[in-house]
């Protein structure tokens, strides 16, 4: 249990607020080691909880007088970068004053610059852009005392392997490091031998054929689209996030569907990082049901509670594939993976089959699809310009729409607050109700303007319906 470990009284009682008791597998192997400040190489999959087995350590030796970057977490995405973030915020709340900063590209260089004159405690950061800010000595890094590599294997896949050394060599040597990997081949090897001091491993083995049930499907190309209805409905699928190989194929696919009457997002290197930042809170606050993604979305993105993964196309290894199902699994939790192949895929399915012995070949003939399944989310976005950077904090917002408009909680789900917006999830029924009454009510102590996130018929989910505001 968390309660068990060697944390101070108020760590772990926010530990506690937060839902966090029994530690997972690599938690529970990982902590008693990175709390001894010893190096370490873990290997896990994504959604078995490696983010918080190296977001205590790195919190829990924390110098908060000390205002300068004592902590360096490197991610292979912006997307994994925010959220590691995101959580060490909330890891940290019983900490006054804690400064966490984002280094990612896809996002202005200036006011990083801005930022970092100003000093951090934390940095998470993609390789390239950190590697920048060194190069054009905008970063001092003189007092990190640990070194987190993220998803290294996904790194190194995408080429950081020198941008990473180069990083390393302007770090203090005398330094804790962590790698946390889903894989350990040769490459991981040769770069723990060159940054890691007498490392411990710990591994927790792959669980993804016990927990994911997999039925692979021989399909034409013309009837793929047709099928992911009857897919859905005879799953009883809540949350279903579908994978195709290339950008236009996403985009296809959304159009088919929109005109087949479901509600989809759409996630891929196309949109600037505002747009896939927002697509991800649509989809993982429950707002819509369907997200289509390139490969971008299969690792890196902490998406909890998706029941159904269909592979429209079949990925392009057998690795793909794996990141790719591991999204209906996190956390131990079960899940179905679907794919579709067609006759041009058999040295594909072959090779994935030679990974995964468990793949139940099923006939397009039996499934039933079942006509009054509603493919539907109970709930809609709404938009607060206004977040962290106001001070507005979840129980602020909450708080208004309850005591302030008469909200029931069960009426509200998720609440994201970035820096200068905040989504909240809102029962379905009640979007018009919240719209003009939260416009007309303050939030701790002032007004903000109230909008609605919706997608038109691109699937593009970067307007905004206004319906009320104070002018």
């Amino acid at each position: 249990k968390f309660s068990q470990l060697n944390l101070p009284k108020e760590f772990l009682t926010n530990l506690e607020t937060l839902g966090y008791t029994k530690l997972t597998a690599i938690q529970q192997k990982s902590l008693p080691l990175s709390l001894d400040n010893k190096d370490l190489i873990a290997q896990a999959k994504t959604g078995s909880g490696k983010t918080v087995a190296f977001c205590i350590p790195i919190i829990n030796k924390l110098n908060i007088k000390n205002f300068r970057i004592q902590s360096l977490i490197l991610a292979p995405t912006r997307e994994l970068a925010n959220q590691i973030a995101l959580e060490i915020r909330k890891l940290s709340r019983h900490i006054h004053n804690l400064k966490v900063l984002t280094l990612c590209g896809g996002t202005p260089f200036k006011p990083q610059v801005l930022s970092l004159s100003h000093e951090a405690h934390i940095i998470v950061a993609t390789p390239g852009r950190v590697l920048k800010h060194i190069q054009q000595n905008n970063i001092d890094l003189e007092n990190i005392t640990t070194l987190v590599l993220d998803e290294a294997d996904k790194m190194l896949d995408m080429g950081f392997y020198d941008d990473i050394m180069e990083i390393i060599d302007s770090l203090p040597k005398n330094r804790q490091t962590l790698l946390f990997s889903a894989t350990y081949e040769k490459n991981i090897e040769k770069l723990a031998s060159n940054v890691l001091l007498n490392p411990v491993v710990v591994k927790v083995e792959n669980e993804e054929k016990v927990h994911i049930k997999q039925k692979f499907y021989s399909v034409e190309e013309s009837n793929k689209t047709t099928l992911i209805p009857a897919l859905i409905s005879s799953n009883k699928a809540k949350s279903i996030l579908i994978f195709c190989n290339m950008k236009i194929t996403c985009d296809k696919l959304a159009d088919d569907l929109y005109n087949l009457g479901l509600d989809v997002l759409t996630l891929h290197s196309d949109l600037e990082q505002k747009q896939r930042d927002e697509t991800i809170i649509l989809f993982s606050n429950k707002s819509y049901p369907i997200l289509i993604a390139t490969d971008v979305a299969s690792r890196g993105l902490h998406i909890d509670d998706v029941d159904l993964v269909i592979n429209y196309d079949l990925s392009l290894d057998e690795k793909i594939h794996t990141h790719r199902i591991g999204r209906t699994a996190r956390a131990g939790k079960g899940g179905m993976a679907i794919s579709l192949y067609t006759h041009n895929d058999y040295d594909r399915v072959e090779l994935i089959k030679d990974t995964f012995t468990d793949i139940q070949e099923e006939s397009v003939d039996k499934i039933e699809d079942d006509l009054s399944y509603k493919i539907d989310s109970e709930l809609r976005t709404i938009f607060i310009n206004g977040g962290k950077k106001q001070k507005l904090r979840a129980g602020d917002i909450l708080g208004a729409m309850t005591a302030g408009i008469g909200l029931h909680k069960d009426e509200i789900g998720k609440i994201d607050i970035l820096d200068f917006a905040s989504y909240v999830a809102i029962s379905k029924e009640k979007i018009s109700f919240v719209l003009e009454k939260l416009s007309k009510e303050k939030i701790k102590g002032k007004y903000y303007r109230i909008y609605e996130k919706w997608q038109n018929k691109k699937g593009d989910i970067n307007c905004l319906k206004i319906h009320y505001f104070l002018k």
